[in-house]
């Protein structure tokens, strides 16, 4: 295993708590805007684009447009300068940290059309838990619809309270969908392999479980998991070679970065970099070397959004990971070396993060967390001049 490595110095300290809760036609699709503004001490021009309700994750179409989701239920198509909502998307148990959740496209969305959305569904009693599915996007004129919504996963079991779903989706090179779980604020269920609360789910694209998984002989809710021992992933993303990458909100002080790795226990809630919020101290991962280390660990960031960049607009960046932070109010760069990993620049962003996504013309979109009712924008960097 891995030992743990703390981030590097910073060129930026920030202030802020960890979160206990938590074609190239893109210029024309993305359009109608005011100009860019360089800002002092960054390397690109902030331009903002729209605003979107409690936006969550987006993903580009191959023709430039792109969906956004909105935590209360809302699918958005921003396609030349306008937005259109989408019909046909499914309810959602809107609350806390769960609604509409992660948006992306099939790897053959050009000849399917199909979209894949993650959301929370209400069980029974006070329970409640995340699913998948996935329907045919329809475009006619202006207007866009869901055909065919059906749901392929569901997460199990559902539980009481309002945190720590994970949901974030990330199709593999060779075509398997990949689906975050946090532990659901209940701690111990990472460690049960027979639910998928705190673990990494792979599956086909319909939702079925391919047969080399690592427990796929355990058959049931054990055959889809690849990984245990997560807390609470929201930043799942594949790198050039194929390597999965995640980042982590962990317990106080102990944000993580992690090389996700095939049938790897990362040990929460056993070890951790951070300690409980309530005070108590938790192992670090040096003490239980059986267990999976991260790459990188952070205080006070609260990842989310990951995005690991293959652009031409920033050509030092390939290959670079891009996370977003919440309560620490940044965009990280972290380099990727191989096996390992390390942050290398950290921006003020002055606002929380949810989201980051490379565009088809390489320029960078942030998507900003909704606070006290207002609007989150779309931000569009770009290289300044």
């Amino acid at each position: 295993m891995r030992p743990s490595t703390l981030a590097g110095l910073s060129l930026l300290v920030l202030l802020g708590c960890n979160a206990a809760g938590e074609g190239v036609a893109g210029d024309d699709a993305i359009a109608a805007a005011p100009a860019a503004k360089a800002s002092a001490g960054r390397p690109f021009a902030i331009q903002p684009v729209t605003k979107f309700n409690e936006p969550w994750a987006m993903a580009f179409l191959p023709d430039g447009a792109a969906l956004v989701t909105e935590k209360p239920g809302g699918l958005v198509l921003w396609a030349n300068g306008r937005a259109s909502q989408v019909s046909g998307v499914p309810a959602v148990d809107y609350g806390g940290q769960g609604g509409l959740g992660d948006v992306v496209i099939h790897p053959a969305f050009s000849r399917n059309g199909l979209v894949y959305l993650s959301w929370i569904e209400a069980g029974e009693g006070d329970t409640r838990g995340a699913v998948v599915g996935r329907g045919r996007l329809v475009r006619q004129g202006g207007a866009a619809r869901l055909e065919g919504m059906q749901v392929i996963w569901r997460q199990a079991p559902k539980v009481e309270g309002r945190g720590h779903y994970g949901h974030r989706l990330a199709f593999a090179p060779d075509g398997k969908l990949f689906i975050s779980n946090g532990d659901r604020q209940k701690f111990e269920p990472a460690q049960d392999m027979t639910g998928t609360l705190g673990k990494v789910v792979r599956l086909n694209d319909d939702g079925s479980v391919p047969r080399d998984n690592p427990w796929a002989s355990k058959g049931g809710v054990t055959a889809q998991l690849w990984s245990a021992g997560h807390r609470n992933i929201l930043g799942l993303a594949f790198d050039g070679r194929g390597q999965l990458w995640s980042h982590e909100m962990g317990p106080k002080n102990g944000d993580e970065f992690n090389r996700i790795e095939r049938g790897s226990n990362y040990g929460y809630p056993i070890v951790s970099n951070g300690d409980h919020y309530d005070g108590k101290p938790i192992p670090d991962h040096s003490t239980r070397p059986e267990f999976n280390a991260p790459e990188v660990t952070w205080n006070g960031l609260s990842p989310a959004g990951l995005m690991i960049y293959s652009g031409s607009a920033f050509p030092q960046w390939r290959g670079s990971a891009f996370v977003g932070g919440l309560s620490g109010q940044a965009l990280v760069r972290v380099a990727i070396n191989g096996a390992g990993a390390r942050e290398v620049e950290r921006w003020d962003m002055g606002t929380r993060v949810r989201e980051v996504e490379q565009g088809p013309d390489g320029t960078i979109y942030v998507l900003e967390d909704t606070r006290n009712g207002s609007g989150g924008r779309l931000l569009r960097l770009s290289p300044a001049r």
